[in-house]
């Protein structure tokens, strides 16, 4: 990070959150001053020293500002995220929070009672889910899984199963999240459907440790290191975890839910918004960025900040073209529907993650108290063919992903597909009028 020579003095502002606070010393100048003489009736003689003002650097971001505002318009209402971001550089188009706060209350002094209501507020104003919010990734985490069974060989994709509705395991039953199952069902299959009694099997054949890897290593459960204030980095559980943090050894059958995105299983909007750029491009992990450079007041750069790659995860072209069909068909023909788009083409996953556990008679979510209802998660990039940004969509205790998450992404896509069409056609405009200059 670039620096500049701050200051303070008694009065001034000082940023306490967000960006403004991650980037207090680059935005904030010098404030200048007069060292005067003045006489035994305080009345000035003359200036001694004089200190000039230097202004504090400018800051650019690399949302997109028109994408930010379909973000917010998409969320309106709700308690969520969304965050979209570039596949081929980590760049962040829009990054976006509900229930949100008025920064302003702040500036000009904000009283005790306004500063305890923001505190008390079950709904958290004060929290930026898309990098504080961990939570449990539900049905969106088969993606690793799918992943991972590829690559570490323990399935053949082209076998099916029967699923009843529900996997046998130990002195239990895991249940399906359609009652009865869905008959039979192969890998593409069990993606586009979201069979839970599919991933159920993988978990063990897995282990919790070769899933931790994979997850891992596409940056799941560790900070981004995204230039912005408390970052959390969610649990991505092993058995090495497990001993640490409970003095306890893992047990077999927590791996079953492990393997549908339950269970000890946290993670943020951010990390699965990158995660999806990451399945995109190809495995290129790239750090998440939203400053793309650093100016002083004459204009000059200061600092650029560009693509930081963090790592290649290696991935046989036979899995990444398996996975990448079965997520463009789960919008096409699956549980991602509401996502579908006359303008572009999107892959995705749904997600519905639980908060509590339900045991007995599948429930409506709007036959839960509100706080009791699930999670509902969509993630996704576009277009399929040549995919250029990625987005996760987190809806808190929003019900279904496919219902409740994915129509918010299809718009926040359709948006970026509109903005591309105005660019290039403004680009030609000018192109064919340089073109007549000549």
């Amino acid at each position: 990070m670039c620096s500049a020579i701050s200051a303070r003095s008694i009065g001034d502002e000082i940023g306490q959150y967000g960006l403004e606070r991650k980037w207090e010393n680059v935005l904030r100048g010098r404030s200048g001053g007069q060292q005067v003489e003045v006489d035994a009736l305080g009345r000035r003689v003359r200036v001694l020293h004089e200190v000039s003002d230097v202004p504090g650097y400018t800051v650019h971001l690399t949302l997109d500002r028109q994408l930010q505002q379909t973000a917010y318009e998409a969320l309106k209402g709700k308690e969520g995220t969304l965050v979209a971001i570039d596949v081929h550089s980590g760049a962040i188009l829009a990054l976006a929070s509900t229930p949100a706060f008025d920064p302003n209350v702040f500036a000009r002094g904000i009283k005790g009672n306004e500063w305890n209501a923001l505190l008390k507020d079950k709904l958290r104003p004060l929290n930026n889910r898309a990098t504080q919010g961990q939570f449990p990734p539900g049905s969106t985490f088969k993606i690793i899984m799918a992943i991972a069974a590829l690559e570490e060989g323990v399935i053949n994709p082209e076998a099916s199963i029967s699923d009843p509705g529900f996997f046998p395991f130990g002195n239990r039953n895991f249940r399906d999240w359609k009652e009865g199952g869905h008959g039979s069902v192969n890998f593409h299959r069990a993606i586009v459907v979201s069979c839970d009694t599919y991933f159920y099997q993988l978990g063990p054949k897995l282990g919790v440790d070769r899933i931790a890897k994979w997850a891992k290593a596409f940056g799941l459960g560790e900070k981004s290191g995204i230039a912005l204030d408390d970052e959390r980095g969610g649990t991505i559980p092993d058995t090495a975890w497990k001993m640490k943090r409970f003095r306890q050894p893992w047990y077999p059958g927590e791996t079953v839910s492990v393997a549908i995105g339950q269970g000890y299983v946290t993670v943020t909007p951010l990390q699965m918004a990158n995660m999806m750029a990451t399945v995109a491009n190809g495995g290129k992990l790239f750090r998440p960025r939203i400053v793309s450079k650093v100016e002083s007041v004459d204009g000059t750069t200061v600092r650029d900040y560009g693509p930081e790659l963090i790592r290649t995860i290696e991935i046989k072209p036979d899995t990444l073209n398996r996975v990448r069909n079965a997520l463009a068909d789960v919008v096409k023909a699956g549980t991602g529907g509401m996502a579908r788009s006359p303008l572009i083409e999107i892959a995705g996953k749904t997600g519905t993650a639980q908060v509590v556990e339900m045991k007995g008679a599948y429930l409506k979510s709007e036959q839960l108290s509100y706080f009791s209802r699930d999670h509902a998660w969509f993630v996704a990039y576009a277009p399929v063919q040549d995919p250029q940004v990625a987005i996760a969509v987190l809806v808190e205790h929003g019900g279904h992903g496919g219902d409740a998450a994915a129509p918010m992404a299809k718009k926040v896509f359709e948006k970026f597909i509109e903005l591309q069409k105005q660019r290039t056609e403004k680009q030609q405009v000018r192109l064919e009028g340089e073109t007549r200059a000549d």
